[in-house]
């Protein structure tokens, strides 16, 4: 499964890199996340809560950053396990561009997955891995707005 997306945040590019290595900015956005630890500057440890579908799971998994283009872009790759409900894995390529006072996010991204997720089928995982990632990256904006206003 591929997605790809671009938004525009109202924030310096500086500061929307510093915010995607936040832990706790990090937490506020991805849906689920109940639990959000950074072990290094490359290396997070997560636990979320998703329902796909009829199936709900609590996923532990690991993320490991590249980020040796950074603040320009940088990558992630990690995998999660959950349990009964499968596993996925994948990863995302991250670039910022400045543009005046805001930024431009793109990312393009891939992911596996396997287990009872696996069976549910394609258009369903597709359509939610799209609207997760449409509500991570609606609240990241919001996050940044509200913390470049204050």
């Amino acid at each position: 499964m591929e997605l790809s997306d671009e938004i525009r945040i109202a924030a310096p590019k500086d500061v929307v890199y510093a915010a995607l290595n936040d832990p706790e900015v990090l937490k506020q956005c991805i849906p689920g996340c109940e639990e959000l630890i950074k072990h290094s500057d490359t290396e997070l440890e997560a636990k979320v809560v998703l329902k796909v579908g009829p199936v709900k799971a609590k996923f532990s998994g690991n993320v490991e950053l590249d980020t040796a283009g950074a603040p320009d872009q940088f990558s992630l790759v990690g995998q999660g396990n959950g349990g009964p409900a499968g596993h996925a894995k994948g990863g995302a390529d991250v670039t910022l561009i400045a543009d005046g006072n805001e930024t431009i996010l793109r990312y393009e991204a891939k992911a596996e997955i396997g287990g009872k997720l696996a069976q549910l089928g394609s258009r369903l995982i597709q359509s939610t891995a799209k609207k997760l990632a449409a509500k991570f990256f609606s609240s990241f904006a919001e996050v940044m707005e509200a913390e470049t206003v204050a």
